[in-house]
């Protein structure tokens, strides 16, 4: 199986940190090149100058329709058609339910839901209008988690969140299927990551690996073969997948 991406062209949301980061490189050495879009633009320019030339930063704010139109605009003008679509971005709002903000209800359904909505959205409108439903080339990759289905993890609109997007991610799977656009679902378990913050070093963080049946965090690299495989042409026939990768975690 070969699963080069040699003339793709990626945009990966949430790219600014964590997982965005860790694929933005792995897309790059695969073959790619890579739109980084994030909100914290200084941050996605320093990853673009350290990835040079295949690599392009843009301002994105997944929540904002016009902000996800220009990106994917900016995107085309440097190298043509987005043809692999990485829905990364994402929030969290850690706390009981009773005591969530409406605002910051707000802001991770933007984060995690509507920019996951949008960004494929764009995509595949592009896709279709470049001709995926002839190529088959066209590519949806949604980072979920698998607090999808898991309960009382403390966070429980974040698990809301991604059960949805899981779910999107069949439905456009569904609705696209013969335009050429694969979609598929990866969920990963927990890693170390900013939007994680300091959680794993405190004592309540250390019980919760403890009662992981390997004992263990997950590295972030272990999305890497699937990340790959769904980017690539080898996957030309899989779609509608939802996808746990958590070494365990959750069984």
């Amino acid at each position: 199986m070969d699963f080069r991406l040699d003339g793709r062209v990626a945009l990966i949301t949430g790219a600014s940190s964590g997982f965005g980061v860790h694929f933005a490189r792995l897309y790059v050495k695969a073959g790619a090149k890579v739109v980084l879009g994030a909100r914290r633009v200084e941050r996605v320019e320093a990853l673009a100058a350290e990835i040079g030339a295949d690599a392009l930063a843009v301002s994105l704010d997944v929540g904002d329709e016009a902000s996800t139109i220009a990106a994917y605009d900016a995107a085309e003008a440097r190298f043509g058609t987005v043809d692999t679509i990485v829905a990364n971005a994402g929030m969290s709002h850690a706390g009981r339910s009773t005591e969530v903000s409406v605002d910051g209800l707000r802001q991770l359904l933007d984060a995690n839901f509507l920019g996951a909505y949008l960004t494929l959205r764009e995509g595949a409108k592009r896709l279709m209008a470049a001709g995926s439903r002839e190529s088959g080339k066209g590519r949806a990759i949604i980072i979920g988690s698998i607090t999808a289905h898991l309960t009382g993890q403390g966070d429980s609109a974040y698990a809301a969140s991604k059960a949805g997007v899981a779910h999107l991610g069949r439905n456009l799977a569904r609705e696209w299927v013969r335009q050429g656009i694969n979609v598929n679902v990866i969920q990963p378990g927990y890693v170390q990551t900013e939007i994680a913050g300091d959680w794993f070093q405190t004592e309540g963080g250390a019980k919760q690996i403890a009662a992981f049946h390997r004992k263990r965090m997950m590295d972030i690299t272990a999305l890497d073969p699937l990340m790959l495989y769904f980017a690539s042409d080898a996957s030309a026939q899989v779609t509608g997948g939802v996808i746990d990768v958590d070494d365990g975690q959750s069984l």
